[in-house]
């Protein structure tokens, strides 16, 4: 075993910034909170490729007495704390005085600073811990960093950052919570001479939500202001239709500092769970303040973890201000309705059923089937679509016309999966239950000449008689289903059409939705998107697969970024893109409450023979339940 031995200085600098600088980020945090920390009513950060080689941060707060500027670098060295008594009641930012010590121990770090009351500035270098240079020089009050080549003297650091994009990206996302933080500041970001970020600091937070987020979602907020003992809450919250497909939205700040709380969270979205769908995150900023004493903010080297002393009191607060803004307001969409010409007076006609344009196209689709056959046998004519009775030979037509359209409408062809060995009987129960897959044969080609269709119930279940089987079918989650399934398929083989949209749609995207749009960009174009730069981090959206044209809409495309939003691998982006091409394929199902003719419904049945999974829809639910005939001789007491 080897000597024990005490490490050297430099040694100890650089462990020690390993636990607070992770990247380039981690030094725009600690240096901006020190800034705010002095009393800045406006801080600029600019970097330089992602803040790999270039970090300079300017502030107009108190500035740094010349004789105090090399402590400033010292480890533990801090103005904002004196004694272990003082970390019960800490206000500001940071405290621990480790920041400017780590920072200069991995990179080459430069400091201009001036107080008021001086004549001259300070100047002062530091690189990789060793102190260059202190002179006197000339300075606006307040303090410049100019912080170079990060990691420069620990390259096994240094190949684990990023790209310079994904770096300014983590950069943007924390100045975004800074500038939400602290709206009474100034807060400016500059990405490689290109202005991303400029608050006025007039102290509206509304105000830094619009320039941040946009309007769409400064329209759609509920202002927030409770108070019990102890705690202060302020700040808004979104309604839910402006909710996202993760939790990046979901900012709340305690004194001023942004961290994170799984009771927080916790309660934020048990608040929300009546009002939002399932997977579906809220937009908030709340800004909380608190006791010190009831806070415990030294838990992690980052700061951005926190304790309550009171949990369960702060669970109770958060759910119940929440849920009353939620549920006091009135949170109806509003659509807005093209207006009517001049010319023409409007007719109100009650019960009358919007226009759906998914509904209708699939409606279209149907009947191009039936017309084919038609064309060629002109001599069969349907008088009655939905009247079939069994026996009738006008269902015998109507299914000759289905085989016919099937066999010149291309489909392309799927690999039919071996026959699972007959699963061991289930004695039936005296309800409705999920069909039995293995042993039921509804769902064969060869059974096409045997069921019967009874007719529609609801305007939403098909009822089918098969044997001893009455078979109910959901036309929504069995259209899902095929469309799902169609969407993959062509993917996978590259049998797509792109459709032109006009206009085309504009995506205004934060700096990481950005960053995950151009890593993907291959991706969307191979599978039918056209997408190009409309300006700055906005992009166009021109043309959509064909199959998303009738519904393509810019919540659409967010939720898809939205779901990219995670870890994930390059080699896992492809398929997950399709899952979620495919998932909104399944928006333009028909939907139910929507009267099919029982030619479109044999026709959808005859699509559901050509997949591998006919049985659930790609939510989980079942495309199709079935009752014996002996259930129903049970339930009428023909049978004991």
């Amino acid at each position: 075993m080897a000597n024990i031995q005490v490490l050297d200085q430099i040694t100890i600098d650089k462990i020690a910034a390993g636990e607070v600088i992770e990247r380039p980020a981690s030094i725009v945090k600690e240096l901006v909170e020190n800034a705010i920390d002095a009393k800045a009513t406006a801080v600029t950060v600019e970097i330089k490729e992602g803040g790999i080689s270039l970090i300079r941060i300017t502030d107009n707060g108190c500035g740094i007495e010349k004789d105090e500027v090399p402590l400033a670098f010292l480890r533990h060295s801090t103005s904002k704390i004196r004694s272990v008594d003082d970390l019960t009641g800490i206000s500001s930012l940071g405290f621990r005085g480790e920041a400017l010590s780590s920072i200069a121990a991995i990179a080459q770090v430069e400091l201009i600073t001036k107080t008021r009351d001086c004549d001259f500035g300070t100047k002062y270098v530091i690189e990789g811990g060793q102190e260059r240079s202190l002179e006197d020089t000339g300075a606006p009050d307040g303090t410049t960093f100019l912080v170079h080549q990060i990691f420069y003297n620990t390259p096994a650091r240094r190949k684990f950052l990023k790209t310079p994009m994904t770096e300014a990206s983590h950069v943007n996302e924390l100045m975004v919570r800074l500038a939400l933080s602290h709206p009474e500041v100034s807060i400016q970001f500059i990405n490689n001479g290109q202005k991303k970020i400029h608050t006025s600091g007039n102290g509206q937070l509304k105000d830094v939500i619009y320039h941040v987020f946009g309007r769409d979602i400064a329209n759609n907020l509920l202002p927030v202001d409770e108070r019990i003992d102890g705690i202060h809450l302020t700040g808004y919250i979104g309604k839910p239709l402006i909710s996202r497909g993760n939790r990046n939205y979901e900012n709340y700040y305690i004194n001023g500092r942004y961290v994170k709380s799984s009771i927080i969270a916790k309660s934020i979205e048990d608040a929300y769970k009546d009002f939002t769908m399932q997977h579906k995150y809220p937009f908030t900023v709340l800004h909380f303040e608190m006791d010190g004493h009831d806070l415990d903010v030294n838990v992690h080297p980052t700061k951005m973890e926190l304790r309550f002393s009171n949990q369960q009191e702060v669970y109770n607060f958060v759910y119940s201000t929440l849920k009353n803004a939620l549920a006091e307001r009135e949170l109806i969409p509003r659509v807005d309705l093209p207006a009517a010409k001049q010319e023409e007076p409007v007719k109100v006609v009650e019960h009358a059923k919007p226009e759906v344009k998914d509904e209708a196209y699939f409606m279209k689709k149907m009947k191009e089937r039936v017309e084919a056959y038609h064309k060629q046998h002109s001599q069969a004519e349907v008088k009655d679509k939905n009247q079939i009775h069994r026996g009738n030979l006008q269902t015998d037509r109507i299914r000759e016309a289905v085989n016919y359209a099937k066999s010149h409408v291309p489909v392309n062809p799927v690999e039919k999966k071996e026959e699972a060995e007959p699963a061991p009987e289930v004695k039936q129960e005296a309800i409705p239950e999920q069909l039995n897959f293995f042993e039921e044969k509804l769902l064969s080609k060869k059974s096409i000449k045997e069921y019967h269709i009874i007719g529609q119930v609801f305007e939403t279940y098909w009822l089918v008689e098969f044997k001893e089987q009455l078979y109910i079918i959901d036309q929504h989650a069995a259209h899902e289903r095929v469309l799902y399934e169609k969407t993959l398929r062509d993917m996978k083989k590259r049998q797509f059409t792109s459709q032109y949209l006009s206009p085309p749609i504009i995506l205004n995207l934060s700096m990481q939705e950005a960053e995950l749009l151009r890593t993907h960009m291959d991706m969307f174009t191979g599978i039918g998107f056209e997408i190009e730069p409309f300006g700055g981090d906005s992009y166009a959206v021109r043309a959509v697969p064909d199959n998303l044209f009738s519904i393509a809409k810019k919540e659409l495309l967010i939720e898809m970024l939205d779901g990219l939003a995670e870890e994930i691998t390059s080699q896992e982006a492809p398929d997950m893109i399709a899952e979620k091409v495919a998932s909104m394929s399944c928006k333009a199902a028909v939907k139910g409450n929507f009267r099919l003719s029982a030619q479109e419904v044999d026709t959808l049945i005859g699509e559901l023979l050509e997949l591998e999974n006919p049985y659930h829809c790609p939510h989980g639910r079942p495309t199709i339940i079935a009752m014996t005939k002996r259930e129903l001789e049970k339930k009428f007491k023909r049978i004991v």
